[in-house]
């Protein structure tokens, strides 16, 4: 899990973290009243990305939160999601998606230091649907 004080950097890890009904991550600089509360990327896609910065420009290696994700998950499919489909993080925590991807505004800092960003493809959005703390390591779940 990852947070930012200011938009347009990249976010820093915390190991617990407050998700707040129809806002998103206390704390964060793009929680608000809109539908990209919680942005979500795979470590797969990012490990992914380094393997593929490999002989660019740059052997940059980038890591959870650079991509400025709330969250980083491993081992459940992204790209399976629809929007629409709901989340259980933990025991109390429900997210829905409302977004795939995102519209890359003009090039993004991950996009000048490697000439690419997963974001706007693989990237995912969400709401929170229902409060609760998160801690790294809780479970999440596709809502059935």
């Amino acid at each position: 899990m990852n947070i930012s004080k200011e938009k347009g950097t990249s976010k820093y890890p915390v190991t617990e973290i407050e998700a707040i009904e129809n806002y998103g991550f206390e704390g964060d600089a793009h929680s608000g009243d809109h539908i990209r509360q919680i942005s979500l990327l795979s470590i797969e896609n990012i490990m992914k990305q380094n393997s593929n910065n490999q002989g660019n420009k740059t052997d940059l290696v980038l890591k959870p939160g650079d991509y400025a994700e709330n969250i980083t998950t491993q081992g459940i499919d992204l790209g399976k999601l629809k929007i629409g489909d709901g989340l259980l993080i933990g025991k109390d925590v429900e997210l829905k998606v409302s977004k795939i991807g995102k519209e890359c505004h003009y090039k993004c800092e991950i996009f000048k230091k490697v000439n690419s960003c997963i974001m706007p493809k693989q990237g995912l959005f969400a709401i929170v649907e229902k409060s609760g703390s998160i801690k790294i390591g809780d479970e999440i779940r596709v809502k059935k």
